[in-house]
């Protein structure tokens, strides 16, 4: 009897770069905390929609145009985008993958990210520029599981591929890419110290 692996998912988790990393992110750790200071309209937005924290989804979303730091931070992700979309063999015939929006989250203790995707993209992702030690990861559903109406749970020592929900630990330096289909949240900052991340989406264009 054979098993096969059909319709897997897959993630792209790897460290931005290699040398020049901790000075990068030091230049990306001001710059996040000075556009949260510079901007009344994402902390108005996020006081009624990103309880506690800060996002600058709103308002600056295409960061990477607005800064030559986010500027290089899409240049380094352009190599992991282009690898991933390789891995996952597809074919973009004449088109190409853009970096289309791109956004900083502040995350104190005890804001969360609910459950959502990002429609609209082709890969999605997130660059971890503070992760203070025992903060939540990233958390994905499995993309069957509204499907699953009569299944029995799995085990609690089943393997990692047979889980419905895996949560990838969140870690200064790298970044995750995913497809951008499949849902995904952040849980409550136990923390005292703020995680800072970037988010961002690629189109085919």
């Amino acid at each position: 009897m054979t098993t096969l692996a059909w319709f897997p998912t897959f993630l792209h988790n790897a460290p931005l770069m290699g040398k020049g990393l901790a000075r990068f992110n030091a230049e990306l750790l001001k710059e996040c905390h000075q556009l949260r200071d510079f901007d009344d309209a994402g902390r108005k937005w996020s006081a009624k929609n990103y309880l506690g924290g800060y996002t600058s989804y709103s308002s600056l979303d295409k960061l990477h145009r607005f800064s030559s730091t986010f500027g290089e931070l899409e240049r380094q992700l352009n190599r992991h985008a282009k690898s991933f979309a390789k891995k996952l063999e597809m074919d973009l015939g004449r088109g190409r993958l853009a970096m289309s929006d791109c956004w900083v989250n502040i995350m104190p203790r005890q804001t969360a990210h609910g459950l959502h995707l990002h429609p609209n993209s082709v890969l999605s992702g997130t660059y971890y520029v503070r992760t203070p030690r025992g903060c939540a990861g990233l958390k994905f559903e499995d993309p069957r599981l509204s499907r699953m109406m009569a299944a029995p749970p799995k085990r609690a020592d089943c393997r990692v591929e047979n889980q419905r929900h895996i949560t990838c630990p969140a870690e200064a330096g790298s970044v995750i890419l995913f497809e951008s289909w499949l849902r995904h949240e952040v849980a409550a900052n136990p923390t005292d110290a703020e995680r800072i991340s970037i988010s961002f989406n690629y189109a085919w264009l």
